[in-house]
């Protein structure tokens, strides 16, 4: 089964340590990132997570939380890091990225997660996605979460959605 990788929301707003939404393990999965994109060339997708224009609903009281964040997809904040230089994106303003424009990238294909938070993005994406039919791949070593703890929490979540939800280490995804 032909598989899509996407890197989910590899942005300066994580990496950096200054930032409220630090990822403490985001330079860690960096390499085993790199190996995954160079291993499944032109069926890569990135996406970032964006303010959106004017939050609405629960979303209100969110940015009343992280007011920093409200800044528009074009600020430095958003943009993928230096490491990585997509062509192009797959935007969205919710934690979760299996959204129209993902579902029409991955088509039939199987969908291999990687990147941050497992515990937020990540977890939002496979779930998402595993509910529409896709065959999800999480890799846990091209994933970081906001804490060691939290991480591995997500993994034993997703787990429990065997068999549409697999987790599977860097070295397993490339051995398929």
């Amino acid at each position: 089964m032909r598989r899509i990788l996407a890197v989910i929301d590899l942005q300066n707003v994580f990496a950096d340590p200054a930032s409220p939404w630090f990822t403490p393990r985001f330079a860690e999965v960096v390499p085993p990132v790199h190996r995954l994109v160079t291993a499944f060339g032109d069926d890569v997708v990135f996406t970032r997570f964006v303010a959106p224009a004017r939050p609405e609903g629960a979303w209100r009281r969110y940015y009343e939380q992280w007011p920093f964040a409200l800044q528009p997809p074009d600020s430095q904040l958003y943009q993928v890091v230096d490491a990585f230089q997509p062509s192009s994106t797959v935007d969205a303003t919710t934690f979760g990225k299996w959204n129209p424009r993902m579902a029409t990238r991955v088509g039939g294909a199987g969908l291999v997660l990687a990147g941050v938070s497992t515990d937020c993005c990540v977890l939002s994406t496979a779930l998402a996605a595993a509910d529409a039919g896709v065959a999800v791949t999480v890799v846990s070593d091209a994933c970081a979460g906001a804490d060691d703890e939290s991480h591995a929490k997500a993994l034993d979540i997703m787990r429990l959605y065997g068999p549409l939800v697999q987790v599977a280490t860097t070295e397993e995804v490339l051995a398929k």
